[in-house]
């Protein structure tokens, strides 16, 4: 059904929204304040500036993980602010 409603991408960027923490862990979820897919670039929001620079450099870790999980189209890059 969600295939016939061309609903599969929205369904896939819930689930990996959704399945944040189990992706990357509880310290790195709690300090996501907001997330969200554009244009197949995933954006987060996080309130720890040493955080976000530790992710920034590990972008690649980060998409590989998220490539394990999920499509590779769904997601084609990772931007944290």
């Amino acid at each position: 059904m969600i295939d016939s409603y061309k609903l599969r991408g929205k369904f896939d960027e819930n689930k990996l929204i959704n399945s944040w923490e189990i992706m990357m862990g509880k310290p790195i979820s709690r300090r996501t304040e907001k997330m969200f897919i554009k244009n197949k670039v995933l954006f987060v929001k996080l309130n720890s500036a040493p955080l976000r620079q530790e992710l920034t450099i590990s972008k690649s870790k980060v998409l590989e993980i998220i490539h394990r999980n999920f499509d590779q189209e769904l997601i084609s890059d990772v931007k944290f602010y």
